[in-house]
């Protein structure tokens, strides 16, 4: 029989990884609905580079929303990177890509109800509720061999900058700024090629409700960013050769001299 001690500190891990994953699919959502959403309901407004400021700001805000907890990772690829350099623990993996993967159905879910709300109502089948494709499915008609390569070297910047921007020696504080940007720039490339996927998980949640085609050509988009995601791993740990390997949740936190000062008591206003 296990020891109280020893059971109390399983449930302590078992809550630990629970609050990761949940954070992980609450920051997937926000993604996706953010960057989806403003295509499928503003595109038309806002054009390629509203909708990448879209996809941008999302992801910055959720890095320091999330990120001191779960790494924001909210991607398969960065997962999938960041494990290759160690910066995650394996047995977190299939937990991270699962939550990635269903807050992302969720969030695709949520903008098709929001647009069929519309005066004109809303077929994700005939208007593609921004899936990622290639082809005639491309916005620019690009075929597939274009529509991969851009994806592994798209994938390839996203996940580089990651794994540069919460390495030990990086900037305290910038990680999500870097990131988001990148993630804008990225799609201001990639949007006339594929949609920009740079992300499975992103590309999963339209295609599940689009079906057909999305789902014909998903596989594209699962295997091409995974595969940038691991060639910026070894670029990575070949460039930086890091001396220390820290987490990205942890890189995404305050300095601990930081995290004292704000909660240390407040001292009372001094009369005048």
């Amino acid at each position: 029989m296990a020891n109280p001690p020893v059971k109390v500190a399983a449930r302590s891990r078992s809550s630990e990884a629970m609050r990761r994953y949940l954070a992980e699919l609450v920051g997937t959502f926000v993604l996706v609905i953010g960057g989806v959403g403003a295509a499928v309901l503003a595109g038309d407004r806002i054009g390629f580079l509203g909708v990448s400021f879209a996809f941008g700001l999302s992801l910055l805000a959720m890095v320091y929303a999330i990120g001191p907890i779960s790494g924001c990772h909210i991607n398969p690829a960065v997962t999938v990177g960041l494990m290759l350099c160690g910066k995650i623990e394996r047995r977190h993996v299939p937990g991270y890509l699962i939550a990635q993967c269903v807050g992302a159905i969720m969030a695709a879910g949520i903008v098709l109800l929001m647009a069929k709300g519309g005066p004109e109502g809303y077929s994700a089948v005939a208007q593609g509720l921004g899936a990622n494709g290639f082809d005639a499915h491309s916005p620019g008609n690009y075929g597939a061999g274009t529509a991969f390569l851009a994806e592994v070297v798209l994938t390839f910047l996203l996940v580089l900058t990651v794994l540069g921007a919460t390495d030990a020696r990086a900037p305290v504080g910038f990680a999500g700024l870097a990131i988001g940007l990148v993630l804008t720039l990225i799609h201001l490339v990639g949007i006339p090629l594929t949609n920009t996927s740079v992300n499975p998980a992103r590309s999963l949640g339209p295609a599940v409700f689009v079906g057909g085609w999305a789902l014909q050509q998903l596989w594209l988009f699962i295997v091409a960013p995974l595969l940038g995601g691991g060639l910026a791993a070894a670029v990575y740990r070949t460039v930086h050769r890091p001396a220390v390997e820290i987490p990205a949740a942890r890189a995404e936190q305050a300095l601990e001299s930081e995290r004292a000062e704000r909660v240390a008591p407040q001292r009372p206003a001094e009369s005048p």
